[in-house]
């Protein structure tokens, strides 16, 4: 069988979602590998990488396509190189599906599968690629906003003063607000964190920060069995903004990483709050792909507002660390694939009963297949 990796074209994205690491496991698999040319470059994989690790190189999308099985990609392909995908192929990759883009797929004939929806199991850790992307998302934006800063995170004693510690505050302690904590508290900043899940507050704690926010009977039931934060009341949010908009106004950097699954992210940090912070401190915001926590991001886009603050709005925070990026990412699809491969037909074999199964596949046999994506009656 034929795994073809195909080259990402969409605006931004510098990751790909097989290196040469993985290529040769897929080889010792008994696929054949079909690497488009110039896939790993923005990621610093060359093509003589690949070739040596036993891929064979195609000129174009179509022709690492022709004849393949299984399409392994980061982002879904856009609609030319979807069109070349051949009926029955297995599509992996972080699809960004919904309903309508389902019923594309089902009508080509492609079983995909949506690495995004997989779910928050033991046996899944090491194919979560949710997970491994907000880890280096985390690690970034830390990394970022103490560019941006024009002070020092650590205190520092010299003979001409002391500069004392940034004050930094991550919004949401999931993968990404975590790993923000443990980099803002090896740079020496002081720290602060909020999140709205009950469990959140003593994971914080264990990293050394402190929590910041507000508990009532509502914010016990904030965490889905999934381990993703619930929408709340807009009655809880408005108490919980009083108490972050008091702590925002003393902080030096603020890291937002707050996501909810499937929606707009949610607005944390209003323009109301951004104006009573200092001249000179920096937004962070990871969730600007999804719109942003911050009202003033701009995805895509550093923007400076008029009382001085900078507000980092990028996007694809984990393609900023493509190489690595690329690693884990390629790692989770291969465990993916390797846990559901049959040995002797050398081809994936994907139990419908599977809890993870059931929770990635949009598709299958030219049906929909997943619950959520299914058309109504």
């Amino acid at each position: 069988m034929r795994v073809a990796i195909l080259k990402e074209r969409r605006s931004g994205e510098t990751r790909v979602a097989a290196t040469p690491e993985t290529v040769k496991k897929y080889i010792g698999m008994g696929l054949e590998v079909a690497v488009e040319q110039g896939a790993g470059d923005a990621s610093g994989m060359p093509d003589a990488a690949y070739a040596e690790a036993g891929a064979s190189l195609a000129a174009d999308a179509a022709a690492a396509l022709a004849g393949a099985g299984i399409v392994l990609v980061v982002r879904a392909p856009e609609d030319g190189a979807l069109a070349a995908v051949e009926r029955g192929a297995l599509l992996i990759g972080t699809l960004a599906a919904d309903a309508a883009a389902a019923a594309r797929y089902a009508e080509a004939g492609i079983d995909a599968a949506s690495m995004e929806l997989l779910p928050r199991i033991t046996r899944a850790q090491s194919m979560d690629v949710l997970s491994s992307q907000a880890n280096l998302a985390g690690y970034r934006a830390v990394i970022e906003g103490a560019t941006a800063y024009d002070k020092g995170f650590p205190m520092m004693m010299t003979a001409a003063g002391t500069v004392p510690a940034a004050n930094v505050f991550i919004m949401g302690a999931g993968v990404a607000g975590l790993q923000a904590i443990a980099t803002a508290r090896r740079l020496g900043g002081r720290v602060s964190a909020t999140d709205v899940r009950p469990a959140a507050k003593e994971e914080i704690k264990s990293l050394g920060a402190s929590f910041v926010g507000y508990e009532d009977e509502e914010s016990k039931a904030a965490q889905t069995a999934g381990g993703y934060a619930k929408q709340l009341s807009a009655e809880f949010y408005a108490k919980q903004a009083e108490v972050v908009a008091a702590h925002i106004a003393k902080q030096d950097v603020v890291v937002c990483t707050a996501l909810v699954q499937g929606r707009k992210a949610p607005t944390l940090v209003t323009a109301e709050m951004v104006a009573t912070m200092k001249p000179g401190s920096v937004v962070v915001d990871i969730a600007a792909d999804a719109g942003g926590n911050c009202a003033l991001t701009k995805p895509g886009k550093q923007v400076v507002t008029p009382n001085g603050v900078k507000i980092l709005g990028f996007t694809n925070w984990p393609g900023r660390l493509p190489a690595a990026a690329s690693a884990l990412y390629a790692r989770n699809l291969l465990t993916f694939l390797s846990t559901f491969w049959d040995k002797e037909a050398k081809a994936p074999k994907l139990p419908e009963e599977d809890d993870i199964v059931k929770g990635v596949m949009l598709t299958r046999g030219g049906a929909v297949v997943h619950p959520q994506m299914k058309p109504a009656a």
